[in-house]
């Protein structure tokens, strides 16, 4: 591993041209390159920019551009303070302080505050437009001194014995080559390192599909409760509702891969017609118009069976994406290069505590998801949607679920104990209703299979 004085700086005549040409052919140096420049490049990239570390961001789109996954958690807020950018964010954002969930059975509903949680510090959150809130993150990263090149996509990454070399290729179609000590992947769904080492693997317990827009004219609450998420379920699956500051509404399903599958008409029409299904929310957007672009996305649940390897880390949806219900994508992605930055400065700089902090951050990778997860596999059974929809406080059980909901989940010991309760109620639940439970179980074995069907 080079040091930081043996690397080509900027300061280097060649380097300096072919960082502000973009030469092709002039190998550009970097301690640190990172695929990708969504919530967890940007946040990695800031964070090793500012602790002085030779960093350069490769971002194939050029921002701003369009994603989904408009709902921050509470505990994106203090990540957000510490990179120096909530207030940006505040700017753009839609106030979020709690969930509604509605029945499918019946016209019941609840409504749930993140200040219930047991950490009542973080009682809110944010609704975003996705490009608006990655446009701050990766402006933010280059104003931190980063080296941010937008428009330009990374082909090969080939690991050397001296080094890494990475061929990116520029808008213009130019060619780039790159030489690192360390890469960091966070290219996202893209799932670049993983595809090389053929480490990506379907996750067998979920698989899922999803269907979405933007709308005018949808029903909202009043007051407090204007930016607050709604979720449906219906017979496929479950919808989201999410205000935006502009006063769009995001508006998606998350289906079973078969149900999306099974798609004979356009995809406007199909999203209109799955929108009937919950009758709650077909009348809440009984006067909405599109204003955007339907999209269909499949083969949403993977993982990653390693986490880092010789020189490399994967952060964010690089390594795992779990279903979207209880918006922890972006929490996950940005927590993930808070914790990762700090192995990757061990590894160049300390590298007897590498192995350490590597281990831990392989930890944290795992944890995350899998917490989320145990409510995610169960989110659309009658047992977790009673238990949703009829929560009470026992034992504390109310918070700790509301804490796992404001993604309060890494450091927050207090929550187990009551966690470890209401996973107890809900498996006593189950063991009480027996045919309601291996009738759920027969039907999500069912559901979660790959259809034969092509893309959609």
């Amino acid at each position: 591993m080079q040091t930081t004085d043996e690397l080509v700086t900027a300061a280097d005549p060649m380097t300096a041209t072919s960082r502000a040409q973009g030469v092709s052919g002039a190998p550009i140096r970097t301690q640190v390159l990172i695929i990708g420049g969504g919530p967890a490049g940007s946040t990695a990239a800031a964070l090793l920019a500012q602790d002085g570390i030779d960093v350069t961001l490769l971002e194939k789109a050029v921002h701003p551009r369009f994603h989904i996954g408009e709902s921050l958690l509470p505990a994106n807020i203090p990540l957000l303070e510490k990179l120096g950018v909530k207030e940006k964010v505040e700017a753009i954002g839609m106030p979020k302080w709690g969930v509604e969930f509605n029945s499918i059975e019946s016209d019941m509903k609840t409504h749930i505050e993140f200040a219930e949680a047991f950490d009542k510090s973080m009682p809110y959150a944010y609704q975003v437009r996705r490009a608006d809130f990655d446009h701050i993150l990766i402006d933010n990263a280059r104003d931190k001194g980063a080296n941010v090149t937008e428009g330009c996509r990374v082909r090969t990454v080939d690991f050397q014995k001296a080094h890494v070399a990475i061929k990116a290729q520029l808008a213009d179609g130019r060619q780039q080559d790159y030489l690192a000590d360390y890469v960091i992947d966070a290219s996202g769904r893209d799932t670049f390192l993983a595809n090389q080492f053929k480490s990506k693997q379907k996750n067998r317990k979920h698989n899922s599909s999803a269907l979405y827009s933007h709308f005018t004219g949808v029903e909202r609450y009043e007051g407090k409760r204007e930016g607050d998420i709604s979720l449906f379920w219906f017979e496929h699956g479950w919808f989201w509702l999410i205000p935006l500051s502009d006063g769009t509404t995001s508006v998606g399903a998350v289906c079973w891969p078969h149900y999306l599958a099974s798609r004979k008409v356009s995809v406007e029409q199909f999203l209109m017609d799955t929108i009937a299904m919950a009758p709650k929310l077909a009348d809440r957007m009984k006067n909405a118009v599109r204003v955007g672009e339907v999209h269909a996305t499949g083969n949403y649940a993977y993982t990653s069976s390693k986490s880092y390897g010789d020189r490399c880390m994967l952060l964010g949806d690089a390594y795992a994406f779990i279903d979207p219900v209880f918006s922890s994508g972006v929490l996950l992605a940005m927590q993930s290069a808070f914790v990762g930055v700090d192995a990757v400065k061990a590894c160049l700089h300390e590298p007897k505590k590498a192995a350490r902090e590597l281990a831990k951050f392989d930890h944290h990778m795992r944890r995350g998801p899998s917490i989320f997860s145990w409510f995610i596999y169960r989110v659309t059974n009658p047992a977790m949607r009673f238990l949703f929809l009829n929560p009470r406080d026992f034992l504390q059980t109310k918070a700790a679920v509301m804490s796992v909901l404001a993604g309060d989940i890494f450091h927050n010991k207090a929550i187990w104990p009551s966690l470890y309760v209401f996973k107890g109620i809900y498996y006593l639940s189950s063991l009480f209703n027996p045919m309601r439970t291996l009738d759920a179980w027969r039907r999500r074995k069912i559901n979660i299979r790959d259809p034969e069907a092509g893309s959609v």
